[in-house]
C-alpha cells in the first residue's frame, strides 16, 4: 500500500462529493463519502465517523471504489494516468478494496494499522469545508420544559420548509456530508419528516439529536426510518420512565442510536446504574457532558468502557437546564473543532461556530456567500 505514494504528479481527477451507499442483507448498512479537493488529494467519511486523508493516488482508487468502476477498467485507467504496470494497478485496486469493505463491515479496526492511510482528527488540518452541519430546525420545546433554557431571545423567526431546503442544497453543493437535526425539540416540526428524506435523496448522511418522547409512537418513528434517517442522538433523562420506554422502541429498530447524558449532582449517585441499564438494553455508543466538575469523567468512562459502551465525541450536545452549554462555552472559549470540522445553523439561518456561541455569528446561510460564513 505504501507504493500509493511514490508515483508521478499527474492531472488530479475532478474535485467534487461522491458517495455511495449499501445494505447488504448479510451485514449492516454502510455510507461513504469522498470529497476530492482540488490538488487531488481527497476527505474519505465511512458513516460520518470515520475520517480518513488521503493522498491523491489513494483518494483515486477511492472514487472509483465510490463509483463501483470494476476492476479491469480502474487499473486500465489508473495504469494509464500513472504509467503504471496494469497489473500492478489492478493489484492496488483489489487491496484496497479488500481493506475497505473489512474497515466498513468490522468493528473496531482501526484505519491507520488496516488501511496504511493517514487519518486525521477533523480539526487538525485545513478542510475545504465542514464534515457536520447541526441544524437547529426550532427552538420550541416540548411542554413542560423550562423555556428559559432555550436560547430564542436573539432569534425572531424560524425557516420555512423550503428555506431549510435551500440550506441543505447549499451545503450539499459546498461539500458537506453530514447534517444533524436539533433544536430545541427537533419533533416538534411538523416537516422534520420532508427535511429527513431531502437529505437522503441529495446524498447526505442524516442524524437527529432528540429527547426521544415522540418516538414512542412506532408509526412515527418508522416514517423517520423510512425517510432516510441514518443515527438517532437521544437525549438521557434518567428519571422519567417513558424515555426508556421510547430508547427500547428505538433500539428495537434497525438505526444506530447514541445515548447522551449529561451528568449532574443530582444524577452523578445512580451514573453508573444508568450505564448499566443503558447496556442491558443493548445500547453501544455513549456521549457524556458534565454539569458540575467535581464528578469524575473518569470513573464513568471506565465503567462505560467495561459495558462495552463505544464513547463518542464531537457531537451536538441539547441545551437544557442540565448542560448549560453557553456558559460552558464562554468558560472554555471556541470548542476544538468548531467552526472548522462542524458549523452550527440557529432557526432562522444564521451560522455560528458551535452551538451557544452567540456573539460569534459568522453570517446567514439563506443571505450570504459562503466564502464569508466558511474561512477555514
Amino acid at each position: 500500500m505504501k507504493r500509493f505514494f511514490n508515483f508521478t504528479k499527474v492531472q488530479p481527477i475532478p474535485a467534487g462529493v461522491y458517495h455511495r451507499q449499501s445494505a447488504p442483507q448479510d451485514q449492516p448498512p454502510w455510507r461513504m463519502h469522498l470529497r476530492l479537493q482540488p490538488d487531488g488529494s481527497g476527505v474519505l467519511v465511512v458513516n460520518a465517523a470515520i475520517v480518513m486523508h488521503l493522498n491523491p493516488t489513494a483518494a483515486e482508487y477511492a472514487y472509483h471504489f465510490i463509483k463501483g468502476t470494476g476492476p479491469e477498467a480502474a487499473a486500465r485507467e489508473v495504469a494509464s494516468r500513472y504509467r503504471v504496470p496494469k497489473q500492478t494497478a489492478l493489484k492496488d485496486f483489489q487491496d484496497f478494496v479488500a481493506r475497505v469493505e473489512t474497515l466498513i463491515t468490522t468493528p473496531d479496526v482501526d484505519p491507520v494499522a488496516y488501511l496504511d492511510f493517514e487519518r486525521v482528527s477533523p480539526h487538525s488540518t485545513k478542510l475545504a469545508a465542514p464534515l457536520r452541519l447541526d441544524c437547529a430546525l426550532t427552538y420550541r420545546l416540548p411542554a413542560g420544559t423550562a423555556a428559559e433554557y432555550a436560547p430564542t431571545r436573539r432569534v425572531e423567526r424560524e425557516l420555512s420548509t423550503a428555506e431549510w431546503i435551500q440550506v441543505l442544497d447549499k451545503a450539499w453543493q459546498v461539500g458537506i456530508p453530514h447534517v444533524t437535526f436539533t433544536g430545541g425539540e427537533a419533533t416538534l416540526r411538523q416537516d422534520l419528516v420532508e427535511l429527513i428524506r431531502h437529505a437522503e435523496d441529495i446524498g447526505q448522511v442524516c442524524g437527529l439529536l432528540t429527547d426521544g418522547l415522540r418516538l414512542v409512537d412506532k408509526t412515527y418513528l418508522e416514517q423517520l426510518l423510512q425517510s432516510g434517517l441514518d443515527h438517532i442522538l437521544l437525549i438521557l433523562q434518567p428519571g422519567r420512565a417513558e424515555l426508556w420506554k421510547a430508547l427500547e422502541t428505538i433500539l428495537a429498530e434497525d438505526v444506530f442510536v447514541t445515548v447522551h447524558l449529561t451528568v449532574t449532582q443530582e444524577n452523578a449517585p445512580r451514573a453508573i446504574a444508568d450505564l448499566e441499564k443503558l447496556a442491558a438494553l443493548g445500547c453501544k455508543s455513549l456521549s457524556l457532558s458534565f454539569a458540575n466538575p467535581g464528578i469524575s469523567a473518569s470513573i464513568l468512562a471506565n465503567t462505560a468502557s467495561s459495558l462495552g459502551l463505544a464513547l463518542k465525541f464531537d457531537l451536538p450536545v441539547p441545551y437544557s437546564a442540565d448542560n448549560p452549554v453557553a456558559r460552558e462555552t464562554a468558560q472554555d472559549g471556541i470548542p476544538d473543532g468548531a467552526g472548522k470540522a462542524w458549523l452550527y445553523v440557529e432557526p432562522d439561518g444564521d451560522v455560528l461556530p458551535a452551538q451557544g456561541m452567540a456573539g460569534s455569528v459568522l453570517g446567514n446561510l439563506l443571505r450570504d456567500p459562503w466564502e464569508k460564513i466558511y474561512r477555514p
